[in-house]
């Protein structure tokens, strides 16, 4: 595989994202634009820090890529509950990934949502994630995948006490849940987009939870 870019790598899902990758003799040139350090990487991973997101610079680090993860995203937290500063995350960072895509006629883009994204949504939350892959499809890139994983699975560096107390609870009713609300592991996440990076499709496709439960 050609020259495969990821962005979010430090993430929950990034970082499992990074050791499927790592792991996989298919892909040698993997690019990590990231906008903090990150430390013990192998050799066939490079890095970029960057603060600046805009369309011209991602424009020239995706040169000569063919495909592109996006685990962009943040929380209320880390914003101080800004929901100005939440979209100009969420939403503008990853618009901008995808427009750069664009330009270099990337073969590929896969993108991390979240399972009940709604443009009618009343969740602030639910209805950023269907704004974000409704305006990036009309991009029309060659194949745009969007993952749509239930509650994540899995260590975080930080620690998130609702969350944490959901994924405590949430797999003692798995069982009752529809597969869309069934909690699933990070990896299986990493594994999906990898798994689907191999795959010659063309358009715009969206693999739900329940599809990503079952690889």
């Amino acid at each position: 595989m050609k020259k495969v870019v990821v962005f979010g790598s430090t993430g929950l899902t990034g970082r499992q994202l990074i050791k499927i990758l790592n792991e996989d003799p298919s892909f040698k040139d993997i690019l990590l634009i990231s906008r903090v350090k990150i430390d013990n990487l192998d050799k066939k991973f490079k890095i970029v820090i960057t603060h600046d997101f805009s369309i011209k610079n991602l424009s020239k680090l995706l040169k000569g890529c063919d495909v592109v993860f996006s685990l962009i995203g943040t929380t209320q937290k880390k914003v101080n509950w800004d929901k100005k500063k939440y979209r100009d995350i969420d939403f503008q960072i990853n618009y901008n990934i995808a427009s750069a895509s664009k330009k270099n006629l990337v073969r590929k883009l896969i993108l991390v949502s979240s399972s009940g994204a709604n443009l009618k949504s009343q969740n602030f939350y639910l209805k950023l994630k269907a704004e974000i892959e409704s305006e990036i499809s009309k991009l029309e890139i060659k194949n745009f995948v969007t993952l749509r994983p239930s509650l994540l699975l899995g260590r975080r560096k930080e620690f998130r006490f609702f969350e944490k107390i959901a994924q405590l609870f949430m797999p003692m009713i798995s069982f009752i849940l529809p597969d869309e609300y069934k909690p699933v592991s990070a990896f299986k996440v990493a594994k999906t987009m990898v798994y689907v990076s191999k795959l010659n499709q063309l358009g715009n496709i969206v693999i739900s939870n329940k599809d990503i439960l079952q690889v």
